[in-house]
């Protein structure tokens, strides 16, 4: 017999959002408002026309709109997420964080496996250009500067 476990393995907490970087937690806060109505929404515009200004803002918008309504329409499953004050970083958040993160970065092969764990293997090119583009718009609302392509390392080992 097989426990109940009442969490769904994609909310399994793996960290908190101090954890990431600017970038990766700028997209799991908007990934919160994206799906938790229109008000949240609206606040996500605002944010974007104190960032772009108006018309790059709308640019901005409807790119991580097109992102996170296609993890809707063709996940596997629905995404989980966390609520909108939760410090928590759920397994999905921090897999669409990394997703955005590596597109942004021009870590196509990473972006890629990534997106095929949100989406089915043959949708994931299409989402992977999706998050690049948007990754672009939220590098210059964090402020952050595209990091320079990284060499590959001698050993796959960090620690």
């Amino acid at each position: 017999m097989r426990p109940d476990h009442s969490t769904p393995r994609g909310g399994v907490t793996v960290g908190t959002l101090s954890d990431l970087s600017p970038l990766e937690a700028g997209a799991v806060i908007y990934l919160r408002h994206w799906f938790s109505g229109s008000e949240t929404r609206e606040q996500m515009r605002r944010d974007f026309e104190v960032s772009f200004g108006p018309e790059m803002a709308e640019a901005a918008f409807e790119a991580f709109g097109s992102l996170c309504n296609f993890c809707a329409a063709h996940g596997r499953r629905p995404l989980v997420r966390h609520g909108m004050t939760c410090k928590c970083l759920g397994a999905d958040e921090n897999c669409f964080a990394n997703l955005l993160a590596s597109a942004a970065e021009g870590q196509d092969d990473d972006a890629h496996i990534l997106a095929s764990l949100i989406v089915p293997a043959h949708k994931a090119h299409e989402l992977t250009q999706i998050a690049s583009d948007c990754g672009v718009f939220l590098q210059q609302i964090m402020g952050a500067q595209p990091p320079q392509r990284a060499t590959r390392p001698l050993t796959a080992t960090l620690h």
